[in-house]
C-alpha cells in the first residue's frame, strides 16, 4: 500500500517496452532505417500523453522523472520570462522539486512568496491571488498532494489571474493518469508528469508546455524534443509511458471508483477502531487511492517499521523525505503541530490491491498503534493527566 513511492509496471506495458530492448534499437534521430521504429514509437507516446491531460502532441517534452519536469518548469520559464518580472509564487506545500528550484531562482535574483493552504491542505485561492504583482512571471500549484491527496482548485486560481500574466504551472505528478486532467479546463500554461505514477517505468517523465510559452533548456546540447530537452530518448522507457498514459485514458473511471470505495474503507475503518487518529487532507476531494493519517503519541518511522513486519508497506510523509526523521512540511503548513505531524502515515491503494488488503490492515494498525503507544512516554503523560 505504497503505490506512491513505486507501482508496480503493468504487463501490457512491459509488453510495449520489450521491442525498444532489444530489435528496435536505433536512434530517433537518425535518418536511416534503424531509427524509423524508434522515432515512430516515440511521436505515437508523445500523442498518447498529450490524449492523457488533453494537450497537443508537439507541446509535450519527454524527461527522465517528475522532479526533473519541475525543475524544467520552474526554472526554463522563470529564466526565459526574466526580462518580464522576477516575482515567483509557489504553494507551501509544492513537492521539494518545486520548492527547491524557486530557492534556486532566489539566487539568481526572484523573489519568491509561499501561497498558504487551509487545514485541509488546499492552497486559498483569494490568498493566493493577494500574492500576484505586475512582475509575477511564474506561479507553480501542484494539482493535487502526494502526501495527503487533496486535489487543488486550479481552475478558480486560473480564472482569478490577469490576461498575459504570470505562466501557471501544476506538478500533476501524483493526479495524471490517477484523476481526469485536461489543461484547458485546469487553464494551467504547463504541467510535469510522471509515468511511475499510473503504473508505467520509472524514468519516464514528461513536461507539457503550451504553445508559445517560452521554456529555456537546462542542459545544453543537441536538438532533441525541439531543443528543449537534449540528449538521447530513453526510447524503451518513453514506450512504456505512452501505453501507460494509453491504458490510464481508457480505464479511468473504473479506476477512480474501484479505488475510491477502498479508499473510504479504509479511512472508516481506521478512524473508527483506532482513537486519537486524525484524517489529514480534504475529507472529499482528494485522490481515489489516497488514505492519510497522524496517529497521535507515536512517530510514523516506528508505525512503518511494525507495519513491514507484518507485510504491509506504507509510508510517513513523501517519498523524498520518508527517510528524513523530520516532520512533514505539508503537514506544519496546514496547520498540524509538529508532535501530531510526527505520527503521519500513508496508505496509497493501486491496481493489486482489494477488499481483502484492507481488512488485513486493519487488522495489524490498531494492534501495532496500541503496542507502540504502550511503550510512548507521551501516552503514558496523556493518561496520568487524563486520571488526574
Amino acid at each position: 500500500m505504497d503505490n506512491v513511492a513505486a507501482a508496480p509496471l503493468l504487463p501490457e506495458v512491459r509488453e510495449a517496452m520489450l521491442p525498444y530492448l532489444g530489435d528496435i534499437f536505433g536512434n530517433p534521430q537518425s535518418l536511416h532505417n534503424w531509427g524509423d521504429g524508434a522515432r515512430e514509437v516515440v511521436e505515437g507516446a508523445r500523442e498518447q500523453v498529450a490524449t492523457l491531460i488533453g494537450g497537443v502532441s508537439e507541446e509535450v517534452v519527454f524527461t527522465s522523472s517528475g522532479t526533473e519536469a519541475n525543475n524544467m518548469a520552474v526554472k526554463g520559464i522563470a529564466r526565459a520570462r526574466a526580462e518580464k518580472g522576477k516575482h515567483i509564487i509557489v504553494s507551501a506545500i509544492e513537492h521539494f522539486s518545486v520548492l527547491n528550484s524557486a530557492r534556486t531562482m532566489q539566487k539568481e535574483g526572484f523573489e519568491v512568496n509561499l501561497a498558504p493552504v487551509d487545514s485541509t491542505g488546499t492552497v486559498i485561492p483569494a490568498e493566493l491571488l493577494k500574492l500576484v504583482r505586475p512582475d509575477t512571471v511564474l506561479i507553480s500549484v501542484m494539482h493535487a498532494s502526494g502526501e495527503v491527496g487533496t486535489i487543488q482548485p486550479l481552475a478558480e486560481i486560473a480564472s482569478g489571474l490577469p490576461k498575459d500574466g504570470p505562466v501557471l504551472h501544476t506538478d500533476a505528478v501524483a493526479s495524471a493518469g490517477n484523476i481526469a486532467v485536461d489543461v484547458k479546463k485546469l487553464g494551467v500554461q504547463a504541467l510535469s508528469l510522471a509515468g511511475n505514477q499510473f503504473n508505467g517505468p520509472r524514468g519516464s517523465a514528461a513536461l507539457w508546455v503550451k504553445r508559445g510559452v517560452r521554456l529555456l533548456p537546462l542542459m545544453d546540447g543537441g536538438i532533441q524534443e525541439g531543443g528543449r530537452r537534449p540528449g538521447t530518448e530513453d526510447v524503451p522507457a518513453i514506450a512504456g509511458l505512452g501505453k501507460a498514459a494509453e491504458l490510464a485514458k481508457r480505464d479511468l473511471e473504473v479506476r477512480m471508483e474501484r479505488l475510491s470505495g477502498l479508499r473510504d474503507m479504509l479511512i472508516e475503518g481506521v478512524l473508527g477502531k483506532i482513537e486519537h487518529s486524525v484524517l489529514t487532507g480534504h475529507p472529499v476531494n482528494r485522490l481515489p487511492g489516497y488514505a492519510s493519517f497522524c496517529l497521535r503519541f507515536i512517530e510514523g518511522e516506528a508505525i512503518l517499521m511494525l507495519l513491514n513486519s507484518h507485510g504491509i508497506a506504507a509510508a510517513s510523509g513523501s517519498a523524498c523525505t520518508s527517510r528524513a526523521l523530520k516532520a512533514s512540511h505539508v503537514l506544519l503548513a496546514m496547520g498540524i503541530n509538529h508532535e501530531l505531524a510526527q505520527g503521519s502515515v500513508l496508505f496509497t491503494l493501486g491496481p493489486n490491491n482489494d477488499a481483502e488488503d484492507v481488512k488485513y490492515v486493519l487488522e495489524k494498525l490498531p494492534k501495532v498503534v496500541d503496542r507502540l503507544r504502550q511503550m510512548s512516554p507521551l501516552y503514558s503523560k496523556y493518561l496520568k493527566e487524563q486520571k488526574g
